[in-house]
């Protein structure tokens, strides 16, 4: 799989997400204006809370929208061997007891898990504790995976 098709498939994840988000923020506003909302007295909040809920909601789907944008717009260069891990790049680690896991760079959706030819990619994020760690790193750089043992240094393998 290349980094365009992971590029593609996470696009079509948040797209995904971002519907689901749009509909649930508008389900929780038409539940804040409804006429069976309306407070029966001074203690009932329910109109309130739907309202609170709906904004949320909303914010989520515009974080949704931005992360889509930063996403498309991610160049996705082929990087030589040596070359620096960098947002948009697909690194292969192996840890001490041979397992293989892969990792894409992105500037969003981290932890999402995207499976191909019977294996697993992780998509990590500059933020996290591993992408923090993955960044600037070349092949044979040492690096601890978040769980493990030290002794469990991990070494990249490749960087594409």
């Amino acid at each position: 799989m290349t980094k365009t098709d992971l590029r593609e498939r996470i696009l079509a994840q948040l797209r995904a997400t971002l519907a689901q988000q749009v509909n649930a923020a508008q389900l929780a506003r038409d539940e804040a204006i409804s006429e069976e909302s309306r407070a029966e007295n001074q203690y009932d909040t329910h109109s309130l809370e739907a309202g609170y809920l709906a904004e949320g909601q909303a914010r989520q789907a515009v974080e949704i929208e931005a992360n889509l944008k930063s996403l498309a717009a991610l160049p996705l260069p082929d990087l030589p061997a040596d070359a620096p891990i960098a947002l948009g790049a697909l690194a292969t680690v192996r840890d001490a007891t041979g397992g293989i896991t892969e990792y894409f760079l992105s500037p969003c959706a981290g932890g999402l898990e995207l499976s191909h030819d019977g294996h697993t990619v992780l998509v990590v994020t500059p933020q996290s504790p591993l992408g923090r760690q993955l960044l600037g790193r070349r092949v044979g750089d040492a690096i601890q995976l978040p769980g493990r043992k030290p002794a469990a240094a991990s070494l990249i393998v490749t960087v594409t």
